[in-house]
Order: structure tokens, then sequence, then C-alpha cells
């Protein structure tokens, strides 16, 4: 059957590695390069017989990546941050791509090949991170914004790079080539931005209009592929192209159903091309270079977590942020699998040099989870060793005035609720906040505030915890919970804390630390819902209450219990 048994095959791997790294905590694209690996022509089983073919369908997988990133950039999402990410993210990328060149020139591999190394190594994933985020409860917080602006930024690098680096056959040419490139790119960008305004809406709404959703992918695809093969013919890159169809596409009032409707495509695609990246790595190759690979991966993860980690300090983010995010973007991105890809079929990377690449990206992905998990620990050895000034009081409130007061910890959408109903009832207040931008907010709105991080005995000392009436933590992150709610009833053993939790089964951790209430937000909307819906059905409210009631008290039954014994 010739590519459709190749393609099977690929389904059938994919489908168990993929499997098996979700079982295993890992991102599916690892699963996948494994399932490449074991039907490669490097190890034994079955085996695809037309790699070259499955190659050229991998191409639009990255195609339809970078058609997806051009959907979803937005400027919006990076204003907030837009320092850090604009300016920032570029001095890193310099730095890192300086470790990589020198690494790679120490070991013998030429400039060109060099350069390449270095912007690939400069890269990180976002799809680990927003899954590592994910699974640890960490999206939301001011590190994961951080962090997920600055893989913005660097996902935007990746189109100038594959614009630029396939040209620079020797560095001698290089500034020329570039010029060049980049006139041919700014018409090429030109053009389309001129058609696609006027055209692409106008095709869009002729589309919608017919009622097809199958007609409306089909044109989606059209477009964004099809834009890829004009740059291809100008002689850009085809993956170029797709993007810029993307971020045209973007200010469009489709642009939300289109990449609806592209993702799982995207995805199809995409697993053939990682699967493709494995088939070409030679797992006796990696074994038989296992501590080259090992000291590349120990010297990017280094490189990577202290530039980053500094570069976050020195744009005044404090706290555990600057931590969190070099613990976070330590490792190697999933578009480093495409640019070496890139100069592996121009032949500026040899197959050994993109093994070696491919392998430190790898391990740096898998280390990343158990990495992240390490960063409450460090954070406070290093609080012990070197301790943060606490900022100071704002002026906006006397001290005096923090007697039987409450302290709000986080001020998020749950605690400027809690705030501004406590402004209107008169009830003083101080609030601790680790975010600048929110702290800023709040000081413009004349509120009580301390920057720093709850979790500090000096910061809840600043807000005179020990004459505190109540201690209410509504961060957003159950590892931050549970360290804020540790060291508060460490430094004012008898203040009353109400605690916002993560997710339900955290009630019980959070009674263990003496938290005398506990509110879950998903938990109790999810009571209210169902009590509109028993309503709807004409289910008396009183049952209904009753209901709810029984429902409450046994999930919340470890802090009844301790409660009534107390009262007992």
């Amino acid at each position: 059957m010739g590519i459709a048994a190749d393609i099977v095959l690929i389904l059938i791997v994919a489908l168990i590695g993929g499997a098996i790294a979700q079982r295993l905590g890992q991102p599916l694209i690892i699963g996948y390069i494994s399932a490449g690996v074991l039907v490669g022509p490097y190890t034994a089983g079955p085996t695809v017989s037309k790699i070259h073919d499955i190659e050229l369908l991998a191409e639009i997988g990255v195609a339809l990546l970078l058609f997806a990133l051009g959907i979803e950039f937005n400027f919006k999402k990076l204003a907030k941050v837009k320092w850090i990410a604009f300016i920032g993210t570029p001095i890193q990328l310099g730095l890192s791509i300086l470790v990589g060149w020198s690494v790679a020139s120490f070991l013998g591999w030429g400039n060109t090949a060099a350069l390449w190394v270095g912007c690939i190594v400069a890269l990180s994933s976002t799809m680990v991170i927003l899954k590592t985020l994910s699974a640890q409860g960490e999206l939301g917080t001011l590190g994961s914004r951080v962090m997920i602006s600055m893989l913005i930024v660097q996902d935007l690098a990746v189109v100038p790079m594959m614009l630029i680096l396939p040209e620079l056959n020797s560095l001698d040419s290089g500034v020329t080539n570039l010029l060049w490139a980049g006139l041919r790119a700014a018409i090429f960008l030109g053009v389309m931005i001129l058609i696609g305004t006027r055209v692409m809406p106008m095709l869009l709404r002729t589309i919608s209009r017919l009622g097809s959703r199958e007609l409306f992918l089909v044109a989606i695809t059209a477009i964004g592929l099809g834009i890829g093969y004009a740059t291809y013919l100008v002689g850009l890159s085809f993956a170029f192209g797709a993007f810029v169809a993307g971020m045209i596409l973007s200010e469009s009032e489709y642009s939300h159903q289109a990449l609806s409707d592209i993702v799982p495509l995207r995805d199809i695609f995409s697993m053939l091309f990682f699967v493709s990246v494995g088939m070409l790595i030679n797992p006796t190759f990696v074994w038989f270079n296992a501590f080259v690979i090992g000291v590349f991966v120990l010297i990017v993860m280094l490189s990577k977590a202290i530039i980053f980690g500094v570069l976050t300090h020195l744009f005044k983010y404090r706290g555990d942020t600057p931590l969190a995010v070099g613990l976070g973007l330590f490792q190697v991105g999933e578009f480093a699998f495409v640019l070496a890809r890139v100069g592996l079929d121009r032949e500026m990377l040899s197959l050994d040099q993109y093994n070696i690449l491919l392998a430190t990206a790898l391990v740096t992905m898998i280390l990343t989870p158990s990495v992240m998990r390490l960063r409450p620990m460090l954070y406070r050895v290093q609080r012990t060793w070197w301790p943060a000034p606490v900022t100071q009081l704002s002026a906006l409130v006397e001290e005096t005035a923090l007697q039987q007061h409450a302290i709000v910890i986080g001020y998020g959408r749950v605690g400027q609720y809690t705030a501004l109903l406590m402004q209107r009832l008169g009830i003083p207040f101080v609030i601790i906040e680790a975010d600048q931008n929110r702290l800023e907010s709040l000081h413009a709105q004349k509120l009580p505030a301390i920057y720093g991080d709850g979790a500090s005995a000096e910061v809840l000392h600043a807000a005179h915890i020990e004459h505190a009436r109540m201690v209410l933590i509504a961060v957003g992150s159950a590892v931050d919970v549970e360290s804020i709610a540790r060291q508060a009833r460490t430094v004012a053993p008898t203040v009353h804390i109400v605690a916002r939790a993560a997710v339900i089964n955290q009630v019980e951790v959070l009674h263990a630390l003496g938290i005398h209430e506990v509110v879950q937000p998903e938990f109790e909307a999810g009571l209210e819902m169902m009590r509109q819906t028993l309503l709807h059905f004409g289910i008396p409210s009183g049952t209904i209450e009753q209901m709810s009631d029984e429902v409450r008290d046994a999930a919340y039954l470890p802090i009844r219990a301790a409660t009534e014994r107390v009262e007992g």
C-alpha cells in the first residue's frame, strides 16, 4: 500500500507513544518523537518505507503550526508584561545564542553550524511550559504570565530565524543574503497585507454565508497553505508565508472560528512532523555520545536558567518570579526541531550534530516538570540566605489603623471582590500583593497595600499580622496557598485564616495546616449551577438548600469536624 501503510503504522505507534507520554505526565511530542525512533531506519521492528514522502507531508505540519501561531498572535496579551517581553526576550535570545555558539565552536563545529546551534538552544518550549503550568496549578500567576509572554516573542523569533539562517551559507556573504531576504520578505508582507485585508474577509464572508463548516475549513486551510506556497515560489520559506496568512487572519472577525477549525488538522500534521523528527534519531549514536550530550544538556540548562532568572530580576520582578522563570524556561523547545530539520536539509548541520541537538532538546523537555517542582524548596533556601528587603507599608494607610484588621493576600479576582466589599463596609484591611502592575493599580485606587510575598515572615509582620483579626488567602496556586498558610500559622498561631483552595481535594491538606475556613470557587459555582437547574425543574427551594448543605458538608468535612470539636 506504500505511503498509506506508512501512515497507518505512524498513527498506531504515535497513539501508543502519546498515551504513554500522557500517562507519565510528559508532553505528547515526547511520545511522538519516541514513536518515530521506533519506526525509523535505525531500530529493529516495523519500519516506515517511504521516509522522504512522510517528510514532505511533515512540512505541512510545520506550516500549520506557524499558521495557527499567526492566528493566535495578539499584542494585547503582551501589554501588561511588554517590557520584559519585547526588550528582555531579545536580550535573552542574544545571550543564549552566544552560549550555544561558544559551546559548538569549542566542539569544532564551524561558525555556520555554531550559529544554527545557538539559535536552536535559545528557544524554549511553549507546549511543555503550558502543560506543566496547568498540571501544577500555576497558570495565572505572575511567573506564568512572564513566561508565556517571553515564549510568545520567542515563537515569533522563529519566523525571521527560518527566513535568515538558510541564507547564511557563509558568514562572509551573510549580510548581503540577509538584506536580500529581508527585502523580499518586506515586499511580500506588504502585498499580502494589501490583498489579505481586502480579499480574505470578502472570501470568508462568502464562504460563511453558504453555512457549511466543511467548506469553511477547506477555505481556511487553502488560505494558510496557499499563501505559504506563494512565499515558496518567490524564494522564501513556506512556513513564513503560512505565519503571515495567520497573522492577517487574526485581525478578522473569523479568526476564532478559524483557529478552532484548524487546530485538529494542525495537530495531526504536527504529529507527522514530530514522528519524522524521531525517525532521524540514531539511538546507537546517542548512546555512544551520551557524555557529550550530557555536558551539552548541563550547560544549556544552567546557562538559560541563569539568563532568564537574572533578566527577570533586572526587570524588577521580585519574590519567587525570577526563580520560577529560570526554572521554567531552561529547556530547548519544539521549534528547535523545526530549525534543526531545516539546517539538516540545507546541509548546514551534519546528521551527528542533528542527533546531539535533538537528544539535548528531548532530555531538557523531560526534566522540565521535575525541575519546576523544586521552586518552593529553592525559594525557601533563597529567602534563608538572601532575605528580600521588605517594602514599607504604603503611605495610604497609617500603621495605627492596623488593629483588628483583615489581611488580604493576593489581589486577583477573588481578592478584588473581597477588598471592594470591605471598603464599602468600612472594615479596615491591608492587601499583600507581589505583582508590581497590580500594586500600581492599588495605589491608583488609594487602597492600602504592601508589596511582597505572603509566604514571607517579614512581609506578614509589616502587615501587622499579630494585631490582625483575620487573614484571607486569595491566591490561585495550590503550592502558594499552602506556603502562605504555613508561614501565617507560624508567625501568628492564633489568627483566624480563611483560604481559597485550588481544588476540592486540598481541603484536608489545608485543615492540617490549621485553616479555619476553606472556599473552593469552582465547587461553589457548581453548587449554584445545580441549584439553578433544580429550580428550573420545579424542585422546592427548601429541598434544594438541604441537598446543597449536605453536599457542601461532605466536601468540607475535615474543616467542619475540627470546628465542632473546638466548640464542643
